[in-house]
């Protein structure tokens, strides 16, 4: 079908006001965050529901149009970027806004995929209860798209990645029928999980219009802690130690190195460590519970024990919520200091917790020796085995140089990940990034199953082409 044929008829579908057809309308929508992949699209159609996603899809289904699924646009990966072939429609959900239900006796909330997930959570605020996703990009991105990409975030170690955060769906199917999966039980025992089909599917298998997502109770308080450690190792076992000491009350376990805090007091204004002496590692914890009384005297006790164990050399509790968002920022902003120190080679990648000590040391011991001078930012979610292990190149490096190295960085380090069990993408998602080594480290009887699942759904891969298979 011509394009202008295709337009016409999306026209009557979602309205003019759907529609962006000037490239300068476009132009926030073909190119990824990050600036890394920049495609074309004859259309970007902007639904406002999910009926209208529905006859969007089937018009696509039926003139073998290829759809690619967006969210926010706030990826790593490049999964929400169509190519440069102008022959893909980007959907965006981004009209799709509603709040459709809060129910705190249920400790439930119903929203479009459209919702931003900064507004899910003030929902919840607003009738005493707590949604945990917290993401860097919590005031842009959507929950569409945390769904689609299964994202992880700060509090994972307690409350699990996204896909542990959601009762239901409700999904658009390539040829545009609906599954209405919202019903929110948290029992059904029915057949099939489908949900989990299309969570982490990255659009693949169809389109996410709607979610019933867990809420909890509101913690009413917290307290958040900076420690210095020697080894990958120490922090490990720090780890374990707060973890036999303190429960579920422990939210969230960051680890950084001392490269990365460096980083953020030379790029970050008003960045300062808060321990008086120099540590190779660092760890910011924090502890929460809806019963604040003892969370302090807590802390502060398993952390003295950690003391006299040696597993720590010297740490500080925050004083106050102005003291504690200190030490937030410093941990939130390791991101906004690489991009002024240089070109990182980004890694996010998962191992076993008890291998991920091993991983570090040897992965450094490579790369010192394989790729001298190139300063390794190493930090991450260390509660759940997500670590960020990222390589710094010049800011003035030569496209073709930073290509080689890229591809040459990714093997080395990949490599050894999967030979400890790890896997090559934690939360980013593969989108056009990890694509195309999926083959290298997965098994071919998960592969077959994957792309037979996708012929099952999508039979003509009209849905989101060039991303994750």
């Amino acid at each position: 079908m011509r394009h202008h044929e295709l337009i016409e008829r999306l026209s009557h579908l979602v309205g003019d006001a759907g529609l962006v057809l000037d490239a300068d309308g476009q132009a926030p929508y073909v190119r990824d965050w990050l600036g890394k992949w920049q495609g074309s699209t004859p259309v970007v159609v902007r639904p406002r529901n999910a009926t209208e996603v529905s006859a969007v899809m089937r018009l696509c289904h039926q003139t073998r149009v290829p759809v690619v699924p967006q969210g926010g646009n706030t990826g790593m990966s490049g999964g929400a970027t169509p190519d440069a072939s102008g022959a893909q429609v980007i959907l965006s959900l981004n009209r799709m806004k509603r709040i459709r239900e809060v129910d705190p006796v249920s400790n439930t909330l119903c929203a479009d995929a459209g919702v931003l997930l900064a507004d899910v959570q003030e929902a919840a605020r607003g009738v005493g209860r707590f949604f945990p996703l917290s993401l860097g990009a919590e005031g842009s991105c959507t929950i569409g798209g945390n769904l689609a990409t299964n994202a992880g975030g700060t509090a994972v170690l307690r409350y699990g990645n996204t896909r542990d955060l959601a009762l239901g769906l409700e999904v658009v199917l390539p040829d545009g029928r609906v599954w209405n999966g919202l019903r929110g039980l948290r029992k059904d025992n029915t057949g099939y999980d489908l949900k989990s089909l299309f969570i982490g599917s990255e659009g693949t298998l169809g389109i996410i219009t709607g979610a019933v997502l867990k809420l909890y109770p509101a913690p009413a308080g917290r307290a958040t802690a900076w420690a210095g450690a020697e080894t990958p190792a120490q922090v490990v076992a720090l780890l374990t130690r707060l973890q036999a000491a303190c429960g579920e009350r422990l939210t969230a376990f960051e680890m950084m190195s001392a490269r990365c805090l460096d980083l953020v007091v030379a790029h970050v204004s008003g960045a300062a460590s808060p321990l008086a002496g120099r540590h190779p590692y660092y760890v910011m914890l924090e502890l929460s519970d809806t019963e604040p009384s003892g969370l302090s005297a807590l802390l502060e006790t398993s952390l003295g024990t950690a003391l006299e164990e040696g597993l720590i050399q010297d740490c500080v509790i925050a004083m106050n919520e102005a003291q504690a968002q200190s030490m937030w920022r410093l941990r939130e902003g390791i991101s906004q200091a690489q991009v002024r120190a240089g070109k990182a080679v980004k890694h996010d990648i998962a191992l076993p917790i008890s291998r991920l000590a091993a991983f570090v040391e040897e992965a450094d011991l490579a790369l010192v020796s394989d790729f001298p001078g190139l300063p390794i930012v190493n930090f991450g979610h260390i509660g759940d085995g997500n670590l960020h292990y990222n390589v710094l190149l010049p800011l003035d490096v030569a496209p073709a140089e930073y290509a080689r190295l890229t591809a040459a960085l990714n093997r080395r380090v990949h490599d050894l990940v999967a030979q400890r069990g790890g896997s090559i993408s934690a939360e980013h998602g593969v989108g056009q990034l990890r694509r195309d080594e999926l083959r290298r480290y997965k098994s071919p009887v998960e592969m077959d199953l994957m792309l037979m699942i996708k012929r099952a759904l999508d039979p003509n891969h009209l849905m989101n082409p060039g991303k994750l298979l």
